[in-house]
């Protein structure tokens, strides 16, 4: 069984300065560095750290080929990766001496995502395949009604919710993996149970993976649900946290593990990659999750 993460590849350019720009200023930097990143992108590194064997899909610009060695480095398959003219999408953030950001997003390749595109990829795949997908790429409901029409089991993370959303089949969904917030754009309520409970009255048979930040996480099926705390760590930076629980836990399951053992693996990598700096580098490799003793976790 193959996973194909079809999503984002981003570059992210920080910028240290004193103060956030003021309109008509022009504003030195201390330091710039250039980060790889997006949603997509961590998570196929995400997933491909815990074992999985992944395909990602997208498109980068010209400048982009630092973003499709970032995603062959770990150990995912980057085939499905095109180069396109024009630029990466990108990010541009500024990090004041208090740690606040702005940040100023270009989606770039992401959002040029072609109907041709994802008939080529989505015919290397085959019924029982998985496809992970976020939202941060265009032609998101087409990619969605493809994949399904070609029998594979479609999991979404919907991240960032906005309405190109509304547009998508969730009736073909087999898992959602979203957040408190998420959930209540979807369901229009807010309390994590009353969110399980309209998600599996709306979309039955639908599996449901809620993380609760502070508060761990939650599994739900037809038949069962089982909860998770977190471990306790000292966080240094929570960026890509979510994408390392996604990658995690998929990964877990394919690899046949029942959904309480995935959220504890998925838990403890979460936490290893909080307690230290960056998104995609404090993605932990399994054999650490594995073989890390962590704080006794939080239970909810």
């Amino acid at each position: 069984m193959k996973i194909l993460n079809f999503g984002s590849l981003n570059l992210d350019y920080v910028y240290a300065v004193d103060h956030m720009v003021q309109p008509g200023e022009t504003l030195a930097a201390s330091t710039m560095e250039t980060f790889c990143g997006g949603k997509g992108l961590n998570q196929s590194i995400a997933l491909a750290r815990a074992g999985a064997e992944v395909y990602h899909a997208g498109l980068i610009g010209e400048e982009g080929e630092i973003l499709r060695k970032a995603v062959a480095d770990s150990g995912a398959d980057t085939s499905c990766i095109e180069t396109i003219a024009g630029k990466s999408g990108h990010t541009i953030i500024q990090v004041d001496q208090n740690g606040q950001n702005c940040i100023l997003l270009y989606g770039g390749a992401n959002r040029s995502v072609t109907r041709e595109f994802v008939d080529r990829v989505i015919s290397k795949f085959d019924r029982g395949d998985i496809l992970l997908l976020q939202n941060e790429i265009n032609e998101l409901s087409y990619i969605i009604d493809k994949a399904y029409e070609r029998g594979l089991e479609i999991i979404l993370n919907p991240s960032p919710y906005d309405q190109n959303l509304e547009g998508c089949d969730f009736g073909k969904i087999s898992m959602f993996l979203l957040n408190e917030i998420e959930g209540e754009q979807i369901t229009g309520v807010c309390k994590p149970e009353e969110i399980l409970d309209e998600l599996k009255e709306r979309f039955p048979g639908v599996k449901v993976v809620l993380t609760l930040g502070g508060q761990g996480a939650v599994y739900q099926d037809q038949e069962r649900c089982c909860r998770q705390g977190i471990y306790q760590v000292e966080a240094v930076d929570t960026t890509g946290a979510g994408d390392t629980f996604t990658g995690y836990f998929i990964a877990s399951m394919l690899q046949g593990k029942e959904p309480q053992q995935c959220l504890t693996l998925a838990a403890k990598a979460s936490a290893i990659a909080v307690s230290r700096a960056g998104a995609a580098p404090s993605i932990p490799e399994r054999e650490e999750v594995l073989h890390t003793d962590l704080a006794e976790k939080k239970e909810i």
